[in-house]
């Protein structure tokens, strides 16, 4: 929807109803608002991905003519699996209570060294042992060397065989790693 401000960006809003006048004039839709990160209350966070909104409790009724187009909003977990992502695409995975300034589910799953939530913006890959997931740069790799690798084996995952080698420079990363990336299609 048009914002106020036009160098802002669009609001996102869910439709809920259209209603309009017995002459079918005066078109009015009934919106359930979609909050960006940087609009709730601590804002901004590094897990929150670029596409990421919050569905809100905020209702409202606006002009059929504020609406400017189309985009769809997927849950998280269908977003994490598209081939191909739009400009019109984005994703939920938290609703907002705007008036309290509480999110729902209150907490999501961490990964990596750093224990933080995912998101679909970075990469990420996965220990063959363990299953977790690890950031590159939590693991003192570059994105180069993750994106090339065929398998990986995180630091608790080693053998105390494969430590030592790796502790004394033999070898730079163990042989037997494999990668699965986790991070948005484009």
């Amino acid at each position: 929807m048009r914002p106020h401000d036009p160098s802002k960006p669009s609001y996102i809003a869910k439709v809920e109803k259209i209603v309009s006048d017995d002459r079918g004039s005066n078109v009015k839709v009934h919106v359930r608002w979609y909050y960006r990160p940087e609009e709730v209350v601590g804002g901004r966070k590094q897990f929150h991905g670029t596409k990421e909104v919050f569905l809100s409790d905020h209702y409202d009724v606006q002009g059929a003519d504020t609406i400017e187009g189309k985009c769809k909003v997927h849950t998280f977990k269908n977003y994490t699996k598209l081939d191909a992502i739009g400009n019109d695409d984005f994703y939920s995975r938290f609703q907002y209570y705007s008036s309290t300034g509480d999110f729902n589910p209150d907490r999501i799953a961490v990964y990596c060294k750093c224990e933080m939530p995912y998101n679909p913006d970075d990469l990420m890959i996965q220990c063959d042992g363990c299953r977790d997931w690890f950031h590159p740069a939590c693991i003192d790799m570059t994105v180069e060397e993750a994106t090339q690798m065929e398998h990986f084996l995180c630091q608790s995952c080693l053998s105390e065989e494969q430590k030592v080698l790796q502790n004394s420079h033999a070898i730079s990363r163990p042989a037997v790693m494999k990668v699965d990336t986790k991070r948005r299609r484009t």
